[in-house]
């Protein structure tokens, strides 16, 4: 049976179709999951597992895994629309827009844990104003990166490209 389907012209496109859709939902299944762990670090009360009136370190480190999830989903998102095409320069560079957005987003929201925030070991870390501030610079920056991965692959360089060495293996 897959001698037939070898053979049927356009076969591959269909199936390089269906392994695109297949990694886009598998993708979206990630970023639901991330977010999901990022609900419940922020709010842990919406699964009944609220223990403290404040924002203490297991629930920050949770939701920064939660986030970073979502940042690994989205990427894999955005890869899938690409269907094994070049990436292009600006959604490179925006993949590392993202990962810059995350490392703010985790060192402002483990800012007393490290010791530079405004609550410092041995004292309780938790998550004040300021660092939720931090967080959200750290998301606005992913939310930017993840933008600039949308830019489609400049397709006329791929053509001139071609047509260069085409008129190189005439020559």
């Amino acid at each position: 049976m897959t001698e037939q389907n070898n053979e049927i012209p356009g076969n591959e496109t269909q199936s390089e179709e269906i392994r695109a859709q297949k990694r886009l939902r598998n993708a979206l299944f990630v970023t639901l999951g991330g977010y999901l762990i990022l609900v419940l670090g922020a709010k842990p009360s919406i699964f009944g597992l609220d223990r403290s009136p404040v924002i203490g370190f297991v629930q920050t480190a949770t939701f920064i895994v939660g986030l970073g999830i979502i940042c690994l989903g989205g990427r894999m998102s955005l890869r899938s629309f690409w269907k094994g095409k070049k990436i292009s320069l600006t959604a490179d560079f925006g993949l590392r827009v993202v990962a810059t957005g995350y490392v703010i987003a985790i060192f402002t929201a483990m800012a007393d844990v490290f010791g530079f925030g405004s609550h410092p070991l041995p004292g309780v870390p938790f998550f004040g104003p300021l660092q939720a501030r931090g967080v959200i610079l750290g998301e606005a920056i992913i939310a930017v990166g993840l933008i600039m991965m949308f830019s489609p692959v400049d397709e006329t360089e791929e053509k001139s490209k071609d047509r260069q060495s085409n008129s190189e293996k005439s020559a």
